[in-house]
């Protein structure tokens, strides 16, 4: 108010005056003046335009108990004016990246940004990154539908944090994912993979702390550098794990690959955290693990295959050697 860029309505509110902001409209690459924001009729509150935005909105019967006393009556903050409130008390007037959905460019982040650099005279934000909708079968997820799994809900049917995950990340965070539950067992083939190279690279290596990593590490990062192209990543970090194990199938991987290798997967699961951590074994785990080694012991081979697969469905895999058989979790 005290800069003019807003001013008060005859019924109490206050809106922001679009006009006396030249840049609105550059983060959506829009022509503000053929675009309308307003959610009300201009006559009824004496805008000076009809896309001018409440700061303020006063307060009427019908919103009974909900409003807060100000300098010009009661009621309460506009949304835009909320989000542009909270992100200065937390991270200051000019901090370096704002998320938020694709619903969420135009208008209400083209408003934070109007609002907040008129208020502080600085610059709000460097980076905006706008995520597309997450989509099931029939259409958008969404609360109102009904149509959106809770996180406990697909635990509960055989997800876990690192599958939910990788599903999620398997898509560009501009282009819409179809969420779907038969995409449990694919993600975790694909960790499973990490997994077992881990374990076979571990096998190779002689721990000597090589501080390098194979040729793809450099696409792996240059992928993640063009705008989180996180399918383009995880393309590259595939094509190394199968060319790496064709390597250590033909027994030509040296102690020093394998641990430029360790390293390229550490790297990796800073990035995209998907391995699961290392747990305790249940005793439920364990006493399998009995079983099948007395089956093993038995020569009974189909035995041993059968708790193989019952261990793999619970979520662990076996690597058998000369010197017994060890458990991990997938």
């Amino acid at each position: 108010l005290d800069k003019k860029v807003a001013y008060k309505t005859r019924d109490g509110s206050v809106f922001f005056a679009l006009a006396r902001f030249p840049a609105y409209g550059k983060l959506a690459r829009i022509d503000a003046k053929q675009r309308s924001t307003s959610r009300v009729e201009s006559d009824d509150y004496d805008l000076e335009n009809p896309r001018d935005f409440a700061l303020w909105k006063a307060w009427k019967k019908e919103d009974g108990p909900v409003y807060w006393d100000s300098p010009w009556g009661r009621g309460r903050p506009g949304w835009h004016l909320e989000c542009s409130a909270m992100s200065i008390k937390y991270l200051g007037n000019h901090f370096d990246i704002h998320c938020g959905g694709i619903d969420n460019l135009f208008p209400h982040h083209e408003n934070e940004i109007a609002q907040s650099e008129s208020a502080t005279g600085e610059p709000f934000v460097n980076v905006w990154l706008h995520s597309e909708h997450l989509m099931v079968e029939d259409g958008k997820m969404s609360k109102s539908l009904q149509n959106f799994y809770k996180i406990e809900d697909l635990l509960e049917t055989g997800f876990t944090p690192e599958t939910i995950r990788y599903i999620l990340l398997s898509a560009h965070y501009r282009k819409k994912l179809i969420f779907s539950k038969t995409k449990n067992h694919e993600a975790s083939r694909a960790i499973k993979r990490i997994t077992e190279l881990k374990i076979r690279l571990e096998e190779i290596s002689e721990s000597k702390l090589i501080q390098d990593y194979p040729q793809h590490y450099g696409a792996f990062v240059q992928a993640l550098e063009d705008d989180l192209n996180t399918p383009k990543a995880l393309a590259q970090f595939f094509d190394w794990i199968r060319k790496t194990n064709l390597t250590i199938d033909l027994n030509k991987l040296s102690p020093a690959a394998a641990e430029r290798g360790l390293n390229f997967i550490l790297a990796f699961n800073s990035v995209f955290d998907i391995l699961p951590k290392d747990e305790n074994i249940p005793e439920s785990i364990l006493n399998l693990i009995k079983e099948r080694e007395k089956a093993r012991k038995n020569k009974d081979w189909s035995k041993s295959d059968e708790i193989r697969d019952e261990l793999y469905k619970k979520g662990w895999t076996v690597k058998d050697s000369s010197e017994g058989s060890t458990v991990r979790k997938i």
